[in-house]
């Protein structure tokens, strides 16, 4: 039933209805002991594959891509129980803007990740959204301002003045930030060579 639900909401390609699927099924399965809205979204999609695990079986067939030729397809079977959630070692969620101004970041949720994805806005729009959102506190010296301190246009001018440099270290924290992924080794059929293959993202899961 876990999974039906999230395919129908997935080929409804409604990002909103994805997440708020997600956020439906971990409610119920843990006797609203979780909720989902305020929990980080690795959290969110570790969840959902035990739980997806749990009720129809740990076992899922994946058709993935060969990285050698990036076209042939190999079914490769994954235990759910193997995936787990994955850091890089370098990450933090204190980011140095200057030596006396540094940002302590937070992780997203399904909360933030709403209405960040948006056909009207460029992929640096988005990533501009986001950032704000995971803002927690801006040390500035001795002195620290709450996100629910800093208005919206202060915190927007104070995003728009960073130098590309700052820009990168934030998004930075985002590409090293928890994730669940999986690693696959796979062997080409044709050229018999091995590669690789990161599976993340819930849906990468399911395909």
């Amino acid at each position: 039933k876990e999974q039906k639900v999230l395919m129908m909401a997935s080929e409804s390609g409604d990002e909103k209805q994805i997440r708020d699927s997600l956020a439906a099924i971990i409610k119920t399965c843990t006797f609203g002991k979780v909720d989902a809205y305020t929990i980080p979204m690795f959290d969110v999609e570790f969840l959902f594959l035990r739980i997806r695990g749990k009720s129809v079986g740990e076992k899922v067939e994946l058709n993935l891509t060969c990285p050698d030729d990036n076209e042939t397809k190999v079914e490769v079977s994954l235990n759910l129980e193997d995936v787990g959630v994955s850091m890089k070692d370098d990450h933090t969620n204190t980011i140095e803007i200057t030596d006396k101004i540094k940002i302590i970041m937070e992780y997203p949720t399904i909360n933030e990740m709403m209405g960040v994805s948006n056909d009207n806005k460029g992929d640096v729009d988005r990533i501009l959204d986001i950032m704000k959102r995971c803002v927690h506190e801006i040390h500035d010296g001795e002195t620290v301002h709450s996100k629910i301190d800093i208005s919206e246009s202060d915190l927007t001018e104070f995003v728009d003045s960073l130098t590309t440099d700052q820009f990168e270290s934030i998004t930075k924290f985002f590409d090293s930030m928890p994730k669940v992924a999986h690693t696959i080794e796979v062997t080409n059929p044709k050229t018999k060579k091995k590669g690789e293959v990161v599976i993340e993202g819930i849906g990468s899961f399911f395909e």
